[in-house]
């Protein structure tokens, strides 16, 4: 059937079929706008309360109309979060580096370079994730405590290291498997050794899984409550335990407590705007062959 004659194409109630397709297609996609908006409507009222007094946040029904405030960020940052700022940033920052030194040469011998019994050891990773935390956390409060640890922020350190590695693994092993192992050999038939062959080769082209694996291990660090709030009380505090302290058995205080969340926040927002390019090309990395 020629080109014009495909055009004509009609269905049975007389329909072209070329509108029918650009019709489905629009409605797919009002339906993909509104699931979004369901999704981020959350974010945006915790972004909107921020800017509200506490007597406009407990209106029924909600006020949509009022006149912003920065009131409740300056009373955030007055009460101290800059500790536990400070505390959430380190113990994010170290954890994710020690994730990325241990875990990419792990991930690169057990795919570039297998050694043996690989399936054992990929198995123990993920199998160390499959124990539910809560079951570990009296042995853990009682090793930190015989060493010292208590309410220390390199306890969480530690901690997130062994929370994020076995996922750091399975992830740079999966972009590690997408690079052809014949640009090694053309390396060290070129007289470069192993370590300037990943330096010079490997590294770079999985440089987007290496964003991408880094800033989900900043996502689950940042966010950890579990691990922050037994182990820590006032000179380790992090984020997710400073904002419960705005829950008090006085009820909530909403636009408080939501100043705080958009504070708390904002790092990771930022860290992902930065990193989006390399987290697309990351987490889309060997999908196109």
């Amino acid at each position: 059937m020629s080109a014009p004659a495909r055009e004509k194409t009609v269905t049975a109630q007389g329909i072209p079929m070329r509108k029918r397709r650009s019709g489905a297609g629009w409605l797919w996609s009002v339906l993909a706008w509104v699931i979004g908006i369901g999704f981020f409507f959350p974010v945006l009222w915790m972004v909107i309360t921020a800017f509200k007094q506490e007597g406009d946040a407990y209106t029924d029904p909600p006020k949509l109309f009022f006149t912003p405030t920065l009131d409740q960020f300056a009373a955030v940052l007055d009460s101290g979060i800059g500790t536990s700022l400070l505390n959430s940033t380190f113990a994010t920052g170290m954890s994710t580096i020690l994730v990325l030194l241990l875990g990419i040469p792990a991930a690169f011998a057990l795919s570039l370079r297998p050694v043996r019994r690989t399936q054992d050891a990929l198995f123990f990773f993920i199998g160390t994730k499959m124990l539910p935390v809560v079951a570990a956390i009296v042995p853990l409060y009682v090793i930190v405590g015989d060493i010292g640890l208590l309410d220390n922020i390199w306890a969480l350190v530690v901690l997130y290291t062994a929370m994020n590695l076995p996922i750091a693994v399975w992830m740079m092993r999966s972009f590690f498997l997408e690079v052809p192992g014949e640009l090694l050999e053309a390396a060290s038939m070129d007289g470069a050794s192993m370590w300037t062959a990943v330096r010079e080769v490997i590294l770079p082209l999985v440089s987007p899984g290496i964003a991408a694996t880094a800033l989900i291990c900043v996502i689950f660090s940042w966010n950890e409550f579990f691990f922050a709030v037994n182990l820590t009380a006032v000179q380790a505090q992090t984020m997710p335990v400073f904002l419960v302290g705005f829950i008090t058995g006085e009820g909530l205080y909403w636009a408080r407590l939501s100043a705080a969340a958009v504070l708390a926040a904002l790092p990771v927002v930022l860290a992902g705007w930065l990193a989006q390019n390399k987290l697309v090309r990351g987490l889309s990395f060997g999908a196109i062959k």
